[in-house]
């Protein structure tokens, strides 16, 4: 009984000694191995370790990224405006045994250093920069700055600052009204700079367009005048040939087109004398160019007068009424005042 109870303390013991000498190193862990506080090695490959019990210690620490929040702090930028910025960063640990001798094992103390670090860097980029670039494309730029400078001071600790961001970046309330008015002044300023240049342009585009106008007008008016001119000149040509070829039917047609414009409208009144040259053709017919070839025309039959009745002596005091034939008339012969003037004489051809 006694030698099994001696088995059971041994085999306790061995297991005890063998538990507190091999550990499991994850994926996930890098382990330094400390003696009586001072490091001895870095296991950084997953798997299962050994160490000498009761002597040797170890400290795990996490390979993965890690998330740093920098708390929320007001920056004075290049163009002296205010800026609350908050930002995070990650990192990871590259050396543990840095890490351990610079912070110790205390996550808490990274994250102190890492804020001190972090407000240096933003304060001295974006003191350099306007607010315009940190709202605008330019802020990856200056998120690259800042995590490079970070990256820089914050490798003396053993770690690896892998990102920078600026989360937020919110003027103070009592500068916001201020900023805007003054941005949207500043964008009225450009807007009115393009507009003039947009109007400029305009202008010059418009003073081409008119003067390539003018150009084909003159053009157009210059090729006018000439057809007008040849016009004119076949007019006065066919109109030359014309007068040449029978003068005096000319000279009619160009009466009749005289009648024609002054008695187109039918108020028009005219004093002339009888004897105008206007009237020309109302007292004889036009001339007509001798034809040999057409025959000569028959003058129509001469109708014979009614015989002359014997003449009533007029009685006195009785006045014939007008348009009453004279005593002695033939019944339905007209008076001599009522008879229509005889047509003049037909012009011989020459």
């Amino acid at each position: 009984m006694t030698r099994s109870l001696g088995l059971l303390v041994a085999l306790a013991v061995i297991v005890l000694v063998a538990a507190s000498s091999l550990f499991t190193v994850n994926q996930t862990q890098q382990v330094l191995v400390t003696q009586f506080g001072q490091p001895i090695r870095v296991i950084q490959e997953p798997g299962l370790a050994a160490k000498v019990p009761f002597i040797q210690s170890v400290t795990t620490f996490d390979r993965r990224l890690l998330d740093f929040e920098a708390p929320g702090e007001e920056v004075i930028l290049g163009d002296q405006r205010r800026l609350i910025v908050d930002s995070f960063a990650r990192f990871r640990i590259t050396n543990p045994l840095q890490y351990y001798q610079t912070v110790g094992a205390n996550e808490a103390g990274i994250r102190a250093r890492l804020s001190s670090i972090m407000s240096s860097a933003l304060r001295r980029v974006l003191g350099g920069e306007t607010l315009i670039a940190v709202l605008s494309t330019d802020r990856l730029r200056i998120m690259n700055e800042i995590q490079r400078q970070v990256n820089e001071e914050a490798q003396r600790f053993g770690i690896e600052v892998v990102d920078v961001r600026i989360r937020r970046a919110d003027l103070p309330e009592e500068n916001t009204q201020a900023i805007l008015s003054r941005m949207q002044s500043e964008r009225e300023r450009v807007a009115r700079e393009q507009r003039a240049e947009g109007a400029e342009v305009a202008a010059r585009v418009r003073a081409s367009a008119d003067r390539e106008r003018t150009v084909i007008l003159a053009e157009g008016q210059a090729q006018a005048d000439v057809l007008r001119g040849q016009g004119e000149q076949d007019a006065i040509r066919i109109f030359a040939s014309a007068f040449s070829k029978d003068p005096a039917f000319f000279q009619f047609w160009r009466t009749m087109q005289a009648y024609r414009t002054a008695f187109s409208e039918g108020e028009t009144r005219m004093v002339l004398t009888p004897d105008s040259a206007l009237f020309r053709y109302f007292r004889e017919a036009p001339a007509v160019r001798s034809n040999p070839a057409a025959a000569p025309v028959p003058s129509p039959p001469r109708v014979p007068e009614p015989p002359l009745e014997p003449r009533a002596p007029p009685v006195p005091g009785v006045i014939p009424p007008l348009g009453a034939p004279p005593s002695g008339a033939a019944p339905g012969t007209p008076s001599p005042a009522a008879q229509p003037p005889a047509p003049a004489p037909a012009a011989t051809p020459q």
